[in-house]
């Protein structure tokens, strides 16, 4: 029998080696009264493992998504009890949906206190902070004691880091922190707890791929859980070679964008909202003869946005071939979930990816139709521009056209972190960029909250400090959350903001004025009351550029260059606000919506 060598700390020093044993070197958050002894402990262990305090715990939630994103390791919140708690509830709620590995740590009252209206006391009361999170994101957990302390702790670490990426959230009482604990110095190792999905069913794979083969005008469609398995870059390069040898063409959902590069000659680029218009070229309607006949969907839960090529139309019966409809998907709740399937396979994304690469080599595509579906892709590029307005795509005109806007980003951003905000900057980046990697398109499609991308570039860019991180955010969204450029210019993170200036809830005012025309035009409704936001950005420590109504996109593209060599050089958070031409809209395909 061997035996163990036990040691002994506090539970906050534990924790506290346990985060750093699974990479953590930045915790994000607010301190408060119950997290005291935690707090304590993060000070004595600074500069090796730092809190980084934020103007807002929503904000340091997404700041944690960020910081996960940028770096693939767990992103950590910590927050005090009660109102603290639940105000990192959207960030938490967004990166469970995201698949983000976010650990949410709340503090709460001594528990002897428990039931007596002790301050921001959220257990025995009405206020269940645990239960609330327990229904918003994968787990949650009240400890209260160290005999089940690390069992429950090493839980969280569990589900947040397994695949699919979860979020889980831990809530401590104050005075459980400062205790002693004993523990097995080998069980800090992160293999002693918790394993790495790394598994896929090969006689599945090979099926499917025969399938493909056997199609005339076969696809692939990645989702966002192909997004981790692409970044390997010998994976993605085995992958490209894939799709060229078999001349299949490959399109994404919207929130894995750019996880396949998007000026390959076989990609079709975005599929769903605000996609290209590639795709449909591509598939053809149902009553066609000619429509596509063989889909695999790799990662990807077919949610409402991915399959809305119209507003009116989410969960389109156009995305069903003609003949084989195979799904791969590590979780097996999402599959056969919105469309039915005619193979169905629970698997791991990236050994699944490897299988279909290894087998590939060794099939041979039928010659004549692979040579045919590369032509028919050629002709469609070369005869239709895949986004909708291409001369506002092409503008050089004042004010900046949003389309230009993301034309004159592709333009400069060619490394680094694209974050994109809820509202508008959804469509028009969703239409009119093109993403190659190693740029990194980063949406939050499956909860869309405003404000998201103002905190989670500078998260994102303290994980990766050697490449540009840029958000792309509306007047709006800057208001909810633009209290954090304070936080990145504290701690010298040269984030980047492109902030859409139209005064206006303008996703909403154009939404409404196709949906429910009013005589008095919603155009005005939704008004912002004109906040000068350059001179709010530069009173956080921001270096702010204004490009003014009269200036076009020239003017941005000197400054957006200007930015982003003074954010690596100064390490000062860069605030651009474009006064933009308001009159263009996204192509939502609302006025489809209002005919239907």
């Amino acid at each position: 029998m061997s035996s163990r060598t036990l040691s002994s700390s506090t539970v906050a020093q534990l924790l506290i080696a346990l985060l750093k044993a699974e990479g953590v070197t930045k915790i994000f958050g607010i301190p408060g009264g119950t997290v005291v002894w935690l707090m304590a402990e993060l000070k004595r262990q600074a500069p090796e493992i730092e809190f980084v305090i934020c103007r807002h715990e929503a904000g340091a939630a997404y700041m944690a998504d960020g910081y996960a994103r940028a770096n693939g390791k767990l992103g950590v919140v910590m927050t005090t009890s009660g109102p603290g708690a639940i105000n990192a509830l959207s960030g938490a709620i967004n990166s469970q949906a995201g698949h983000t590995s976010v650990l949410v740590i709340t503090g709460e009252v001594p528990e002897k206190y428990f039931g007596q209206g002790y301050l921001q006391e959220g257990s025995d009361t009405q206020l269940n902070v645990s239960g609330v999170f327990r229904h918003a994101v994968e787990s949650s957990v009240l400890i209260t004691n160290t005999s089940h302390f690390q069992t429950l702790f090493k839980q969280a670490l569990r589900s947040a880091l397994s695949l699919p990426r979860r979020t889980a959230h831990v809530s401590l009482t104050n005075e459980l922190a400062s205790r002693n604990i004993a523990y097995d110095a080998a069980s800090l190792d992160p293999q002693s707890y918790r394993a790495r999905a790394a598994c896929t069913d090969i006689k599945a794979v090979q099926s499917a791929l025969g399938q493909l083969l056997e199609a005339r005008r076969p696809l692939i469609f990645l989702g966002n859980g192909c997004r981790e398995a692409l970044a390997c870059p010998e994976r993605l390069a085995a992958f490209v070679e894939l799709v060229e040898r078999l001349a299949i063409p490959v399109m994404t959902t919207p929130n894995a964008k750019g996880i396949f590069p998007e000026s390959h000659p076989l990609s079709l680029k975005n599929y769903g909202i605000c996609g290209s218009a590639w795709p449909r070229a591509y598939m053809k309607p149902e009553s066609d003869p000619d429509h596509f006949d063989a889909l695999l969907v790799l990662g990807s839960s077919l949610g409402q946005l991915t399959t809305s090529v119209i507003a009116r139309e989410p969960y389109s019966t156009g995305l069903i071939p003609r003949g084989p409809f195979i799904q791969f998907d590590l979780n097996p709740g999402m599959i056969g979930r919105s469309f039915p399937v005619t193979q169905g396979v629970i698997a791991e994304l990236g050994a699944t990816l490897d299988v279909l690469c290894e087998l590939a080599p060794r099939q041979a595509p039928d010659a004549q139709a692979a040579d045919e579906r590369r032509a028919l892709i050629a002709g469609i590029k070369r005869e239709q521009p895949s986004c909708v307005d291409s001369a506002g795509y092409a503008s050089e005109q004042a004010p900046v056209h949003p389309a230009a806007m993301m034309r004159v980003i592709n333009e400069v951003i060619t490394d680094g972190h694209i974050f994109i905000d809820a509202g508008n900057c959804v469509g028009w980046s969703l239409n009119y960029m093109a993403v190659d990697p190693p740029v990194r398109y980063q949406s939050a499609l499956a909860m869309g909250p405003m404000g998201f991308a103002v905190a989670a570039v500078v998260g994102a860019k303290m994980a990766a400090p050697d490449v540009p991180c840029l958000a792309i955010v509306g007047d709006g969204a800057l208001m909810m959350h633009g209290a954090e450029i304070s936080t990145a210019a504290q701690n010298k993170v040269g984030a980047i903001w492109i902030v859409l200036d139209d005064n206006d809830l303008s996703m909403v005012s154009q939404g409404m004025e196709q949906l429910v025309p009013d005589q008095n035009t919603w155009l005005e409704y939704y008004k912002l009351g004109r906040p000068d936001l350059v001179s709010f950005s530069r009173g956080l420590g921001a270096e702010t550029f204004a490009i003014q109504a009269d200036q076009g996109p020239g003017a941005l593209k000197t400054a957006l260059t200007q930015a982003v060599a003074s954010a690596q050089s100064t390490g000062r958070p860069q605030v651009i606000v474009v006064y933009i031409d308001t009159k263009p809209s996204p192509p939502y395909g609302w006025p489809e919506l209002v005919q239907g």
